[in-house]
């Protein structure tokens, strides 16, 4: 008779998930991992393979979790002339709402793309696929208010800065965004 797992998946990815994006897939150790995760080593190779493996899960529960929500008025039919204002509103908000607490901050992906790991193909085509869909959840809310593509473009270009600095200076990261969105409303 086949071991039933003692463990709620989701919830291991999701401890996974908060231990990469505040410390980095880099500076998390195996034992870090067991106590983010509750799984022994044993069980956390046995289930994904690998801390990689585990990191994959995570990356994927974060754009499931947390990005496709965030963009989703932006790539619904039609997309309505407030959603790119709706969203950069939401993110600063969640960008101050980081800088209140001492846990994740900036974004996941764009923080693994500065670490050893953004040299790996994979999540180099996971963190490029990213910004894709960000920039054209963005364009296509820059068309709906008529701008140009070189708006969506620098919007695109000022939300990667936000959710960069944001890890060490949510402020400034906050001030990019809305600046961005002064530039969406005028």
């Amino acid at each position: 008779m086949a071991r039933t797992k003692s463990f709620e998946l989701s919830d291991a990815i999701q401890g996974a998930r908060t231990l990469f994006w505040r410390r980095g897939y880099d500076s998390a150790s195996t034992a870090d991992i067991e106590a983010a995760t509750g799984l022994s080593r044993s069980s956390i190779y046995n289930t994904f393979g690998s801390k990689r493996g585990l990191f994959d899960a995570a990356a994927q529960s974060y754009l499931d979790d947390v990005v496709h929500p965030l963009l989703a008025p932006l790539l619904a039919e039609p997309v309505s002339a407030s959603a790119l204002d709706d969203y950069l509103a939401r993110l600063s908000a969640a960008v101050a709402a980081q800088g209140q607490r001492d846990d994740v901050r900036g974004c996941l992906l764009l923080a693994t793309a500065a670490s050893s790991l953004g040299q790996d193909p994979a999540v180099r085509d996971t963190i490029t696929d990213y910004r894709a869909t960000l920039e054209r959840a963005i364009l296509r809310g820059t068309a709906a208010l008529g701008r140009p593509r070189e708006t969506g473009t620098l919007v695109t270009a000022a939300v990667v800065g936000a959710l960069t600095i944001a890890r060490v200076d949510t402020r400034a990261a906050t001030d990019a965004l809305e600046a961005a969105r002064a530039v969406v409303r005028t």
